[in-house]
C-alpha cells in the first residue's frame, strides 16, 4: 500500500510551463505547491538546447541558462521541485499515484496542472523500413547525447526535416564536430524563415532536398546510409553514419488519456478553454501537451495564465466555464485553446497543413461573422505557429453553436 500526501497544487512536469505555473502560484501565497518531473534534472527541453534564442531581446539566454532561471524562480517562490518522480496513474479526481526515489506514494491535491510536454515521433513511428543500426536519433536524443553526456555521434549526418527544430539539430551536429551532408523534407520548401534557410545553405554548405522522403535505412551495426526518393520517382542513397529525425511532435498525453480527460482531435492534447481548464474540474493543462510544439516563451506564458485560473479556483471554488467548441476548417490543422468563452483573453495558436499566401482568417458562429484577421505574408507555413488574438471573444454567444475559423 502506497503512502499518501496532500498538497494544495500538484504540477506534473518541470519544463517552462510547469515551472512558470508553480512559481506564480507559490509567489501568490499558495503554501503547498509541488512540481514533479520524471527526469533527474528540472528544466524541460531547454536544458539540453545549447543554442540561444531564450529569454528576452534585452537579456538573451541559452536553453540551459533559461532552464536554470526558471527552476531558481520556482524554488525561491516557495514551490517544491521533485525530480526522478513519475506520475503513473490516477487515484481519484485530483490524486495521482507516483513512484520515485522514496518509493510509491499517492499525492492528493486541491488542483492539478498537467505540463507533461511533447515528444518527437521516432523512426519506428514514422514507419521508415530498413535495418536497426546505431546512429539513429530524434532531435531530443541528439541534443541530450551531445550537450548532456558529451557522446560521439559520428562524422556524417542527414537531418530529416526543414523546420526550426531541424536547423537546431543541424547546429548540434556541427557542434559535435560532425558534418551535415544534407537536410531533406517531403514538403516543397523549408518551414523556417528564408534568412535562416539561406544562411544554412550558403554559410554552412548544407544542401536542402525538398519533396524528398526517406524510404530505407541501410547498414548493420552502424548506419551506412539512407535511401531517399524524390517526388519525380528518382531514388538515391546518401552515405552517412548518423540520421536525425526532427519535428513531427505529438503530445505526451498518456496521463490525460488515462484520466479520461477529453482530447482535442486536432492537437491530440487535452481539450481546454481559454483559462486552460480541462474537462475534469480542478485539472488544468499547459504547454506542449496542448499543442506540440510551441516556443518556450509560449509555454511560460500559458503556465502563468493557468496559475491565475488555479488561484481563482482555490480562492472561491470558481465554477468552470466549459465554453463552446472552437473548430478550424482545412487547410488549418488545429487551434489551442480549443473551447471558447466570452471572457477568454489568452492568445490562440494554430497551425496550417499547407503554405498560405496572405491568408485572411474568418471567425464565425452560427453563420454570423465575429472577426476577420489578416496574417503577415510568409508566416503561414506548415510546422510554424500562427497567433490569433482573443479580443473578439466577447462577440460570441455562449449558448450558441461551435465557433469556426476558416481561411
Amino acid at each position: 500500500m502506497s503512502a499518501g500526501r496532500e498538497v494544495d497544487v500538484l504540477v506534473v512536469g518541470a519544463g517552462p510551463a510547469g515551472l512558470a505555473a508553480g512559481a506564480r502560484l507559490a509567489a501568490a501565497g499558495v503554501r503547498r505547491v509541488e512540481i514533479l518531473d520524471r527526469e533527474r534534472q528540472a528544466g524541460g527541453v531547454p536544458r539540453h538546447c545549447a543554442h540561444g534564442g531564450y529569454g528576452t531581446l534585452l537579456h538573451p539566454l541559452t536553453g540551459p541558462a533559461y532552464a536554470r532561471l526558471l527552476v531558481t524562480a520556482a524554488e525561491r517562490a516557495g514551490a517544491v521541485v521533485r525530480t526522478g518522480v513519475t506520475a503513473l496513474d490516477w487515484d481519484g479526481p485530483l490524486a495521482l499515484r507516483t513512484v520515485g526515489p522514496q518509493g510509491p506514494e499517492t499525492v492528493r491535491a486541491r488542483a492539478l496542472v498537467l505540463a507533461t510536454g511533447a515528444r518527437e515521433r521516432p523512426r519506428a513511428a514514422r514507419l521508415v523500413p530498413g535495418t536497426r543500426p546505431a546512429g539513429v536519433y530524434t532531435t531530443g536524443e541528439l541534443q541530450q547525447a551531445v550537450h548532456l553526456y558529451g557522446q560521439h555521434i559520428g562524422t556524417r549526418a542527414v537531418v530529416v526535416g526543414a523546420e526550426d527544430v531541424s536547423y537546431a539539430a543541424a547546429d548540434t551536429v556541427r557542434s559535435a564536430g560532425a558534418r551535415v551532408v544534407a537536410m531533406l523534407t517531403d514538403l516543397p520548401r523549408p518551414q523556417t524563415t528564408p534568412a535562416r534557410a539561406l544562411d544554412t545553405r550558403l554559410r554552412h554548405g548544407i544542401p536542402l532536398l525538398a519533396d524528398t522522403t526517406v524510404t530505407e535505412l541501410l547498414g548493420h551495426g552502424r548506419l551506412s546510409g539512407v535511401r531517399v526518393r524524390h517526388q519525380d520517382g528518382r531514388t538515391a542513397v546518401l552515405p552517412c553514419d548518423t540520421v536525425v529525425f526532427t519535428g513531427d511532435f505529438v503530445p505526451d498525453h498518456e496521463l490525460a488519456r488515462r484520466g479520461g480527460l477529453a482530447l482535442d482531435t486536432g492537437t491530440r492534447g487535452p481539450a481546454v478553454d481559454g483559462a486552460l481548464h480541462t474537462s475534469r474540474p480542478g485539472v488544468f493543462a499547459v504547454g506542449s501537451v496542448l499543442h506540440a510544439v510551441a516556443s518556450a516563451a509560449t509555454a511560460t506564458r500559458e503556465g502563468v495564465h493557468a496559475a491565475g485560473a488555479v488561484l481563482e479556483t482555490l480562492a472561491a471554488g470558481a465554477v468552470r466555464q466549459v465554453g463552446v467548441p472552437l473548430l478550424v476548417d482545412p487547410p488549418l490543422r488545429w487551434i489551442a485553446p480549443n473551447r471558447v468563452t466570452p471572457a477568454d483573453r489568452l492568445p490562440y495558436i494554430l497551425r496550417t497543413s499547407v503554405p498560405l499566401s496572405r491568408p485572411v482568417l474568418r471567425i464565425t458562429q452560427d453563420g454570423r461573422l465575429l472577426h476577420r484577421a489578416r496574417l503577415s505574408p510568409g508566416t503561414a507555413l506548415p510546422n510554424r505557429t500562427l497567433t490569433l488574438t482573443a479580443h473578439w471573444t466577447g462577440r460570441m454567444d455562449p449558448k450558441g453553436g461551435p465557433v469556426r475559423i476558416s481561411v
